[in-house]
């Protein structure tokens, strides 16, 4: 897998901002009190289980900007598996900078890998079908571009980044506009000639109408099994059709099963769990 880094200018203001949210108004007092100004120290980021790393470069440069003379050696890139107890990146300078920075750069690498864990882990569940395994716009605030890195990390793919990115009529748009009908009408002959248009749909009664109106996909939600092959079949390769509600590891591979192109799942970022990645000591 072929995973491309996110620029730096983008990653920069986001850990400045932790790192500064972090130190106060006095700096870490523990670290300045306790450890000598000229103190070296070799550490390393290990696993301490098992999964998918993502969030490297944000660490880095958490523990860079506190002190550039800190240098850190990737031995798991982003993308790939570790395994518990396996090192992911030592990390050599002044000790004072790397324990300064050590909360700031472990929770950025322990959520973003966390992230890419529980997408690799549906990804592999639909292994042999179709469906690409997709996030949703369910992020935590400021933190969306990195979120949905990590779950390119681990595998998936990404659904609109924003608001612009594209059309997608949900079914609050559809009950205030009065219908699916004038919902799609609007939004053609809204929507520029390079804005894909997506809608949500409940029933197949409300695919079979909004088919009449081509949109280039449709998100079939809460549907059955049997719902969502008979939606595929009817479709018949018109529309890409996105699965979504709820779906889980456990379920995924039998919503795959259908024929669907995506399955999009909000949990992915709103609700994976880290992966736990400590800083281990391993001398002067």
């Amino acid at each position: 897998m072929k995973l491309s880094p996110l620029p730096m200018v983008m990653l920069e203001p986001l850990v400045r901002a932790a790192l500064l949210e972090d130190l106060g108004r006095a700096g870490d007092v523990t670290t300045e009190a306790v450890v000598p100004k000229q103190h070296y120290a070799r550490t390393v980021l290990a696993a301490r289980q098992s999964g998918v790393v993502a969030g490297l470069d944000l660490a880095m440069l958490a523990f860079r900007l506190i002190d550039p003379d800190v240098e850190i050696s990737v031995g798991r890139a982003d993308g790939n598996n570790v395994t518990r107890g396996e090192v992911i990146a030592s990390v050599v300078g002044p000790a004072r900078a790397i324990l300064t920075a050590e909360r700031t750069a472990l929770n950025f690498l322990c959520h973003l890998s966390g992230i890419a864990t529980a997408t690799a882990s549906i990804v592999a569940a639909v292994r042999g079908h179709g469906a690409k395994i997709v996030c949703t716009r369910k992020t935590t605030p400021g933190l969306r571009a990195l979120e949905k890195y990590a779950v390119r990390a681990g595998g998936g793919s990404n659904h609109r980044f924003g608001l612009d990115d594209a059309v997608l009529i949900k079914d609050n748009h559809i009950a205030i506009a009065g219908g699916i009908r004038p919902a799609l009408e609007r939004a053609r002959s809204g929507a520029g000639h390079l804005v894909k248009i997506e809608v949500e749909i409940d029933t197949l009664a409300q695919l079979e109408e909004a088919l009449g109106f081509a949109p280039d996909a449709v998100l079939l939600d809460n549907m059955s099994l049997d719902d969502l092959r008979r939606a595929v079949a009817i479709v018949g390769g018109r529309a890409i059709t996105e699965a979504s509600g709820g779906i889980t590891s456990d379920t995924a591979r039998a919503i795959a099963a259908t024929g669907v192109d995506l399955i999009s799942i909000g949990r992915l970022t709103h609700s994976a769990p880290i992966l736990d990645i400590g800083l281990d000591y391993r001398g002067s």
